[in-house]
């Protein structure tokens, strides 16, 4: 399994990003998809999620109603949409997918500042 994000970069407070999680290496429709950050010494969270079979999403309070997780089954992807970024979602952000066991991407980073 392999994935494989993109998209990060600097941002001033109030703009936006869309970050892109590129999967392959499975072919079971029973999966979740999602996204987690780690900002400096603080432990990993998660962002938000997709579960694939039933299209259901869940974000973490801090991010909802500014960030949109949404996926492309045909490419086997996954985005999350950040708008109104706060210097408070400084972190790098990986991707994950939940095949019964966890795989994560290489991660991406997001800096908002002016």
């Amino acid at each position: 399994v392999q994935l494989q994000a993109s998209g990060g970069g600097l941002v001033q407070p109030g703009g936006s990003l869309r970050l892109a999680c590129a999967a392959s290496g499975f072919t079971s429709d029973d999966y979740t998809l999602g996204w987690f950050r780690q900002a400096p010494g603080k432990e990993r969270e998660g962002v938000a999620y997709v579960i694939n079979s039933h299209d259901i999403t869940n974000y973490a309070d801090s991010v909802k109603g500014r960030f949109t997780i949404s996926k492309d089954n045909n490419k086997s992807a996954v985005y999350l949409q950040m708008n109104s970024l706060k210097p408070e979602d400084t972190a790098v952000y990986y991707c994950n997918v939940k095949l019964g066991t966890s795989y994560w991407g290489q991660g991406t980073l997001v800096t908002v500042s002016s």
